[in-house]
């Protein structure tokens, strides 16, 4: 039936003089597998907002063969054992691809579950390299890896601060701890040694000791693996006990809710991230779909989950059907073009061309730092 167009079915049915009601072709359910809860549901918020946008545009021109999709959104609160029930659950009503998950824990755990079942899933944020090494031949990011983006942010600390004490601190947790690992790589690389090495508990309000650590050991910059929250009380609370070093991060820096912690206390931390998507001459539909819902001014993550939607709807009509053995098909042999840009996968389901590059919090905005 899902071959068949509204339109077609229609026509059949006046051709034999019918009267009975048409029945409505059945909707194409696809699942959103997001963080809305827990310490950094503010990114889920952004992310649930970019697919919302780019699946009404996609309907709202037809949707796929005069099928309508419908989301069935799931929040995991980034935790790898509620990923696996969303996943489960997710299958079991009968989605025919997922969008998402978020983080990089709950996104791999839940992969193993989709691959078992065939179904493709697309996550435009979850960063770790191991999501795609495994050999899944389900999985897509439609964002670059950690292994990249540590790599620029080591080799960036490095170069222009090469004459400072560095110290390393993650959040214990699979995207900080990863991403910190891959940016002392960079810059042990490049000829530095950090001088400090530490750790922190997600979550956590009382970051004096980490502090009075830095300071003691005279640290001038830091590089942090984790999240806008955690790292948002470290800033503050640094500068409240004197200590001026210059803090440099990753996209889960990205979120307004950083400046909303820090205040004033931010001013100057850097972060890497993907290129502003704003500007592209081919996000313009995104732009004015997000000026009217109301929201506030979107980031970055609105724009890539916006942009995982529209590849997942480009394999849905490339294939001309929702079924996910074809859709998969698709998606390995297509080219997408989305509000960022070209995206094509490589045969691990990675993006062949990602970017990165670095963004200074200013004033309360998250500005392109110009390196």
């Amino acid at each position: 039936m899902r071959a068949i167009t509204r339109a077609a079915l229609a026509a059949s049915v006046a051709s034999l003089g019918l009267t009975a009601a048409m029945p409505a072709l059945a909707d194409v359910k696809v699942g959103v597998a997001l963080g809305l809860t827990g310490q950094i549901a503010a990114i889920g918020e952004q992310s649930r907002r970019g697919v919302e946008a780019a699946i009404k545009a996609f309907n709202d021109k037809g949707g796929l063969n005069g099928e309508q999709i419908t989301l069935q959104v799931e929040d995991d609160a980034c935790d790898p054992k509620q990923g696996v029930a969303v996943a489960n659950k997710l299958v079991s009503s009968g989605v025919v691809a997922v969008l998402g998950h978020m983080c990089t824990g709950p996104t791999i755990a839940a992969s193993s579950v989709y691959a078992e079942e065939g179904i493709p899933m697309i996550s435009a944020s979850a960063t770790g390299p191991e999501l795609t090494e495994r050999g899944l031949d389900t999985v897509f990011r439609a964002t670059g890896r950690d292994d990249q983006q540590g790599s620029v942010a080591g080799a960036m600390i490095a170069e222009r601060f090469g004459d400072k004490k560095v110290a390393v601190v993650h959040d214990k947790q699979a995207y900080g701890r990863g991403l910190a690992e891959e940016a002392k790589k960079a810059m042990i690389a490049a000829g530095k040694q950090p001088t400090m090495e530490g750790s922190i508990t997600p979550g956590e309000q009382d970051f004096s000791a980490l502090v009075s650590r830095l300071k003691q050991d005279g640290i001038e910059v830091v590089y942090f693996g984790g999240y806008y929250n955690d790292l948002g009380q470290i800033v503050r609370q640094a500068r409240q006990q004197g200590l001026n070093a210059t803090f440099v991060g990753g996209d889960g820096l990205s979120s307004s809710e950083f400046w909303a912690i820090t205040g004033d206390a931010g001013e100057g931390t850097l972060f890497t991230f993907t290129p502003d998507a704003s500007q592209n001459p081919t996000a313009q539909e995104a732009v004015e779909a997000f000026k009217a819902d109301g929201k506030g001014d979107p980031d970055n993550f609105a724009y890539y989950f916006y942009a995982a939607a529209q590849v997942l709807t480009q394999a849905m009509t490339a294939a001309g059907s929702s079924d996910p053995e074809a859709v998969l098909g698709a998606l390995r042999n297509g080219s997408f073009e989305t509000v960022v840009g070209t995206m094509d996968f490589d045969d691990k389901g990675d993006l062949k061309a990602p970017q990165f590059v670095f963004y200074g919090w200013q004033g309360g905005s998250a500005k392109p730092a110009g390196f």
